[in-house]
């Protein structure tokens, strides 16, 4: 007989842990309960730390505790399901006996948390239950929307619990079409998650269903999922090998983050697929994040377009793109790259939605990256330390940098586009300084020769509300460019590219619903076009949860749900029968989220589908 010199405890082994999460599983069902560690306790007498201790199987449990906790829900506790918590000092030698294989126990001594996220459509969702039950057949707990959602929960707030609690977000990725918002959304949340933990977590392991690597994501997605490494699933010959890989993985220790890139370059965020526009008779495609150059369906508010293209080819150019969310801006800042592209320029769009948050810390931090990602998607070396000497400031050495170093190693002027400034502002003290470098290089551009290389695109969704001099705002100088919703001749026009042949009260009748909102009249018109459903089924299903707005109208309401202020306006704005004054950084963001317009220093809903959904939906939250 072999004592251990100190006792350990005792940890499950991956027949007494499946054992365990089964039996709790079933109770919960059975008393619609969620099975929180709060619940455990109350029903088996064990404490909830306890309880933790046992189902994380990290280090080891007393062993009469883990008889009480099974018996208490009716589990007998045989000898192969516990082991030592030390492993090389088992209390006897029998016990070798009941230890699982060596592969098993390398596989379950490291027990994790998983949200596997996926669609309820096939065959998403038969991998996705798989991987669910062989993840929780070896101890891993494992978070799903479909068996840890249940009828009267929030929605909202049971995701963003799961992937705060996870380590690790196994996404399943459908094809372009059905990446929805809400997958986007969660994606989002994750890499801000990440960026703001110093373990990183949860570390994304994404797999595309039935869909090539080669094809493209959303805008969105593919970037946050820029430089890590994807898996493609095509068949369920395939599933025994992701799921082999994916177990395997997780029995290792994370390594310090070194995501593999992914055969996509920065640059392509924004790229454009062909020079060629197509014929007018196309697929209809399903609208989402930027529309391609090539694509039929992009509609021109002319003169914007031509007024750009002349403003971006002379030197001092400065283009402002202003408009809500899902208005267009991005899909404009990429035709104007194309035709500098086409003109010979370099052209580098840069979308600060997707910088991590540390490259925020603080301002010299900030430009140093920004004039690091320039120089890098123009193939240059970083060059950063002979041209940065703190002596001068970080403004100065930005300023040198492309003075002296990036604007003459090129032979053409650079189209800088700069997507999402937005973001910036949540800093004040780097945006006041940045906005206004960007203002300082527009004036130097009309006197010097080598700054007359330098063009800019600033694109944002919201009023500056960055208190500036006037003389140093790069938003009071340049082409202005504030994107209208369509009118009802686009609208005519684009129903026509969708081969239909709608009278102008057919027209009146979708702009009842959803104004001239681009993105919101696309996926109408998408749907009515395949026969998903008729004008009138939209009108009467719209607002429902069961519409074909429900996921873009969810991830609104999340938007909302996250900022209690901005739901409460929202709330007055909606129940209001004339326009609402709200307090100005209130108004700001409501409208850069698309959801109200604003008529002077009043709010009113964007849209009729606006109005009628979040009555509705925010009398239950605020």
């Amino acid at each position: 007989m072999f004592k251990s010199k100190r006792d350990r405890g005792r940890i499950l082994t991956a027949s007494g842990l499946k054992k365990l999460n089964e039996a709790l599983q079933e109770w919960s069902d059975r008393h619609n309960i969620r099975g929180t560690l709060t619940e455990i306790e109350a029903e088996s007498g064990v404490g909830a730390d306890t309880v933790s201790k046992i189902k994380q199987g990290r280090e080891g449990a007393d062993l009469s505790k883990i008889r009480q906790l099974f018996a208490a829900f009716e589990m007998t506790l045989a000898n192969g399901d516990h082991r030592s918590a030390k492993l090389e000092e088992p209390e006897n030698l029998d016990e070798l006996d009941n230890l699982p294989p060596a592969e098993d126990t390398a596989t379950s001594s490291r027990i994790v948390k998983v949200f596997v996220s996926y669609r309820s459509a096939e065959p998403d969702r038969e991998l996705g239950k798989q991987l669910e039950t062989a993840l929780s057949a070896i101890g891993h707990t494992v978070f799903t929307a479909e068996n840890n959602i249940r009828l009267g929960d929030n929605w909202f707030d049971r995701i963003n619990f799961f992937l705060q609690e996870c380590d690790y977000l196994l996404v399943l990725l459908p094809p372009t079409g059905n990446q929805s918002e809400l997958l986007t959304y969660q994606v989002q949340q994750a890499k801000e998650l990440q960026d703001s933990r110093p373990d990183r977590k949860p570390i994304i392991l994404p797999i595309r269903v039935g869909f090539s690597l080669n094809a493209p994501l959303n805008h969105d997605l593919r970037g946050y999922l820029y430089r890590i490494k994807q898996r493609e699933w095509k068949t369920t010959a395939d599933t025994p090998i992701i799921i082999e890989e994916v177990l395997n993985l997780l029995a290792e220790k994370p390594t310090p983050v070194t995501e593999e890139t992914e055969q996509l370059t920065q640059k392509q965020l924004l790229e454009i697929s062909s020079d060629e526009i197509p014929l007018p008779a196309a697929e209809p495609e399903l609208p989402g994040g930027q529309v391609d150059v090539a694509s039929q369906f992009y509609v021109e508010r002319s003169p914007i377009e031509e007024r750009c293209y002349q403003t971006i080819v002379q030197p001092s150019a400065l283009i402002r793109i202003k408009a809500p969310r899902q208005m267009g801006k991005t899909s404009l800042m990429a035709r104007i790259l194309h035709h500098g592209a086409r003109q010979g320029y370099c052209t580098v769009p840069l979308t600060f939605q997707l910088v991590d948050k540390g490259v925020f810390a603080n301002l010299d931090k900030f430009l140093k990256w920004f004039c690091a990602y320039v120089g890098r998607e123009l193939h240059l070396p970083n060059q950063l330390d002979d041209y940065w000497d703190e002596i001068f400031g970080s403004k100065v050495n930005c300023k040198d940098y492309f003075e002296k170093y990036i604007l003459p190693q090129i032979d053409s002027p650079l189209i800088l586009g700069l997507d999402e400034i937005d973001r910036v502002f949540q800093y004040p003290d780097i945006a006041e300084d940045f906005l206004g470098l960007l203002r300082a290089w527009h004036e130097e551009s009309k006197r010097r020769d080598i700054w007359k290389k330098l063009r800019l695109i600033v694109v944002h969704s919201t009023e500056v509300y960055i208190p500036m001099n006037i003389n140093q705002s790069p938003f009071n100088v340049g082409l202005p460019v504030d994107l209208p919703e369509f009118n009802s001749q686009q609208i005519q026009d684009l129903a026509a590219r969708h081969n239909l042949n709608w009278s102008d009260a057919e027209v009146e009748n979708l702009m009842a619903i959803v104004g001239g909102h681009p993105y919101l009249v696309r996926v109408a018109l998408y749907h009515i076009s395949r026969s998903d459903l008729a004008l009138d089924e939209l009108k009467e299903t719209a607002a429902s949860d069961a519409g074909i707005y429900s996921d873009h109208l969810r991830r609104q309401l999340w938007n909302l749900e996250e900022y209690p202020e901005l739901a409460q306006g929202m709330k007055e704005i909606v129940e209001a029968d004339s326009p609402v004054q709200l307090k100005a950084m209130q108004a700001f963001k409501l409208d850069s989220l698309g959801l109200v317009k604003l008529q002077g220093n009043e709010c009113v809903p964007r849209c009729e589908l606006y109005r009628q959904y979040f009555r509705s939906h925010l009398s239950a939250i605020v």
